[in-house]
C-alpha cells in the first residue's frame, strides 16, 4: 500500500484560545469545507470532544455520495487532535491537527497521512487535487473568518503545502 502525506500550515490572527474550540466544534467543519463536497455531519450534535468520539458524514466525491466515519485518536486541547477513518473512500486516513501560539496569533496546522485505492496515479490525478482544492477553500473561508487588522500583513508563516509520497 502507497502512502501520501500531506501538510498545510495557515497563520489565523487570533489567539490560541480562541482558535482551538473553534476546530474542536464539529459543526465548523460543515462552515470550511466546499459546498461542492455537499458535506454534512449525520451524528446529532452537539458532539462532544474526546477520544474515542465517532463523527458520521455524508460526502460527495466526484458527484458519488458515500458514508464517511471518523474517530478522534488522539484529543490534546488546545494543542492537537488527530482524526482516523473508520470508514471512507480511502484505504487509510490519518489527519492530525496541530496548533502553536506565534506572534499574537495561532499557526494551524493540517497533516494528512493517506492511502488510496489504486495507487499513485490515481491519487496524482483525482485524489490529491481533490484534497488540495478542498484545502484551498479552507484557507479563504478561515482567512474571512479570522480576518487579519487593517493594515497588517501576515505575520506567520504563508500557507505551507508540502506533498510527500
Amino acid at each position: 500500500m502507497t502512502t501520501h502525506t500531506l501538510r498545510f500550515d495557515q497563520f489565523l490572527p487570533a489567539r490560541l484560545s480562541v482558535v482551538f474550540p473553534f476546530f474542536a466544534d464539529a459543526a465548523n467543519l460543515e462552515r470550511i469545507t466546499p459546498p461542492w463536497v455537499r458535506f454534512s455531519i449525520l451524528t446529532p450534535g452537539p458532539i462532544a470532544m474526546r477520544a474515542g468520539a465517532l463523527i458520521d458524514y455524508r460526502i460527495r466525491v466526484r458527484g458519488l455520495p458515500l458514508r464517511w466515519r471518523t474517530e478522534i485518536a488522539e484529543w490534546e486541547p488546545p494543542l492537537r487532535f488527530v482524526d482516523v477513518q473508520v470508514r471512507s473512500p480511502y484505504r487509510l486516513w490519518q489527519h492530525t491537527h496541530s496548533f502553536a501560539e506565534i506572534g499574537g496569533g495561532t499557526l494551524c496546522r493540517d497533516e494528512i497521512f493517506y492511502a488510496v485505492w489504486g495507487g499513485r496515479l490515481i491519487n496524482r490525478l483525482f485524489v490529491q487535487p481533490d484534497v488540495e482544492r478542498i484545502f484551498a477553500h479552507r484557507r479563504q473561508v478561515l482567512a474571512r473568518l479570522f480576518p487579519l487588522p487593517k493594515g497588517a500583513s501576515e505575520r506567520g508563516p504563508a500557507a505551507v503545502h508540502s506533498p510527500s509520497t
